[in-house]
């Protein structure tokens, strides 16, 4: 029986919208078990529902070394935060960042519920794991690795039943658990599409991570109907030159119905009835059409193999004698070649003296457990040149780990030391955090001084000042200087032209006429300062020979604006690029076209300061510093 309304109350069918009338997600007994048991683990973590949520935030210094151990993370998760909300933008909701733990690194969202948000501490430092704030999207998503919905009163405690959440996790290429991506929201605007958003907007952080860590690799990408390669469903698998998976995605764990643990027990060969040469052969061209690849078990895939690094090396293989004999393909045993030498590390003795000196005295170094300190520029390739030293040395078949100083974990330099034998990569070992850099030297005087580990670390910046700053140990400095190296800049380099000339080979197809740089176009070439160094180099002429396409003549209206209308400074010594000619600006006017050229890289991608960073060939932290210098802003 319905109580009737008192007298000038408003009727029930003027009355703003409740929960129980607004649009509800669709019964799902999995979602409800997943549910029932968080709230159980909630209870058991001692929480109540009628509780008060914990409001407090990390200190800001705990929050910057989450976001400096994050920062790769947080470089790959913050453009496509931004596409997300852009597809979310006016639902009241906002788009929401974690680390491993729950800890909030980045946030966006709508101006009118971020005031609301702020009271259940949806902000940068706060946490919420399920031990902190019961059930809740990223929480339950942590625990159960897997995306979640946590809409209205499932939230354990009532403070939280206004939101309503989405939330997927994020994994790396070794299929460790790295972070949450999460929308949250006013009940009131729950939208059964978004967790399909966030879904696939984690894919797209997990397949930048996955290109970045594994840019040295073959890529094979792979999905059962063809029409899927290239979309955000497809498979990725990283393969190393001896055939070795190293780095899968979502898409490939799921298709393939194994883990990334599994996975990276095999080989290309121990999963599809084709071998890294046939590969190799038939994708030199990268419009080759897609091959059909079949599993042990019988399934069929389409697939595709990308080349990311120059004059990509692979080791000769030979299969079983059954499988000569026209046997079903065995698994492919990598052999290692008797000569230490191959043309990767071929791509950087193309006649520069300074780079050939450093090549020998590396050759000489690794191998021998000898510590490598490496300096150089960004974008001058120090990575990739050690790279290319270890495989082409005795030392080839073994482990190389690469590390990053700003986001690396303590395990994983336990781990990579404990590897042995064989190499272990720092990366910007200047970024490493302090409680960090204790760990790596502990690490390195009790697993690697017998010679069966080599470690070498890259810097940007003089780690003497470091020291001399209080920033970096003096101790690990010093364990550092078995031998201390400078990869020269480009701009310092006389073997310009040979690069080029090996860059422009490497994008063409097999067959095809070697492209043909004009007067013009290498003129303006010559002159460029290069401050991206070979990084830049690689995306210039890459872009330059797809507009030129189906010409092989690369013209100067094929080249950058930049390098029609005059080079852009350099950003180190303010050194004149090779053929230049007239006086070289100094001083006060160097560094205002430095701010310049920034501002105007700034402007052309709106803002976006990994963008600039990548284009310039400088770090986020350099533009910030030039422009602070000069009293503006990154705005």
């Amino acid at each position: 029986m319905r109580t009737p309304s008192r007298a000038g109350s408003p009727s029930r069918a003027r009355e703003p919208q409740t929960d129980a009338m607004a649009m509800r997600p669709l019964h799902d007994p999995v979602r409800a078990a997943a549910i029932a048991a968080s709230h159980s683990r909630s209870a058991a973590q001692g929480l109540a529902r009628i509780d008060t949520p914990d409001f407090a935030r990390v200190r800001q210094a705990e929050l910057t070394q989450a976001l400096e151990r994050n920062r790769r993370l947080y470089a790959h998760a913050a453009p496509v935060m931004a596409l997300l909300h852009e597809q979310i933008v006016n639902s009241e909701s906002m788009v929401v960042l974690t680390d491993a733990t729950g800890t909030i690194l980045h946030s966006v969202g709508d101006d009118d519920f971020l005031g609301r948000a702020s009271q259940v501490a949806l902000r940068p430092g706060a946490n919420w794991s399920e031990a902190a704030k019961g059930t809740n999207a990223i929480g339950t998503a942590l625990v159960a690795e897997t995306p979640m919905l946590v809409h209205g009163d499932e939230h354990f405690l009532h403070a939280n039943h206004f939101l309503t959440c989405s939330a997927a996790p994020i994994l790396d290429p070794r299929g460790n658990l790295i972070g949450v991506l999460d929308v949250s929201g006013d009940r009131r605007s729950y939208h059964h599409h978004t967790l399909a958003l966030v879904r696939l907007s984690a894919r797209m952080i997990e397949n930048r991570c996955l290109l970045e860590d594994t840019g040295h690799a073959m890529r094979l990408h792979l999905h059962a109907r063809t029409e899927f390669l290239g979309t955000w469903s497809e498979g990725v698998l990283a393969l190393a030159p001896d055939g070795r998976i190293v780095g899968a995605n979502r898409g490939a764990m799921e298709q393939l119905g194994q883990g990334s643990s599994v996975l990276r027990k095999h080989t290309l060969s121990s999963l599809f009835d084709t071998t890294l040469p046939a590969l190799i052969d038939r994708f030199r061209s990268a419009s080759a059409a897609p091959v059909a690849l079949r599993t042990a078990d019988g399934r069929a895939f389409m697939a595709v193999a990308r080349f990311n690094a120059p004059l990509w090396w692979m080791p000769e293989v030979t299969t079983t004698a059954a499988a000569d004999a026209g046997a079903a393909p065995a698994l492919a045993v990598p052999v290692v070649p008797a000569v230490p030498f191959h043309e990767e590390l071929a791509a950087w003795q193309t006649g520069d003296l300074q780079v050939e000196a450093l090549v020998s005295q590396l050759q000489r170094v690794i191998g021998q457990g000898i510590p490598v300190l490496l300096s150089g520029e960004t974008g001058a390739g120090k990575a990739s040149l050690v790279r290319a030293v270890h495989r082409a040395s005795t030392r080839r078949s073994q482990h190389l780990h690469t590390l990053h100083g700003a986001v690396v974990q303590a395990e994983a330099i336990q781990q990579a030391l404990a590897d042995a034998p064989g190499l272990v990569l720092f990366e910007d070992i200047d970024e490493l955090p302090p409680p960090l850099q204790a760990q790596l030297l502990h690490g390195w005087r009790h697993l690697a001084e017998g010679r069966a580990v080599d470690l070498v670390a890259t810097t940007r910046q003089d780690l003497r000042a470091r020291v001399a700053a209080g920033e970096f140990r003096e101790d690990l400095f010093h364990v550092l200087q078995g031998l201390t190296v400078t990869v020269p800049p480009l701009r310092q380099r006389t073997d310009l032209r040979a690069l080029a000339d090996a860059i422009l080979k490497q994008e063409s197809a097999v067959g095809e006429a070697a492209p043909v740089i004009s007067d013009a176009a290498w003129l303006a070439l010559a002159r460029h300062p290069w401050p991206g160094n070979l990084r830049q180099l690689h995306l210039v002429l890459r872009t330059a020979l797809a507009l030129a396409a189906p010409a092989r003549l690369i013209e100067l209206s094929h080249l950058p604006q930049a390098f029609a209308d005059g080079s852009p400074p350099a950003f180190s010594d303010g050194s004149p690029p090779p053929g230049a000619t007239g006086p070289t600006e100094q001083g006060r006017t160097l560094d205002a076209r430095q701010v310049a050229w920034i501002r105007q890289v700034l402007s052309e991608v709106d803002g976006n300061l990994s963008e600039a960073s990548r284009r310039l060939g400088i770090s986020r932290n350099t533009i910030y510093r030039r422009l602070r210098a000069a009293g503006g802003d990154h705005g």
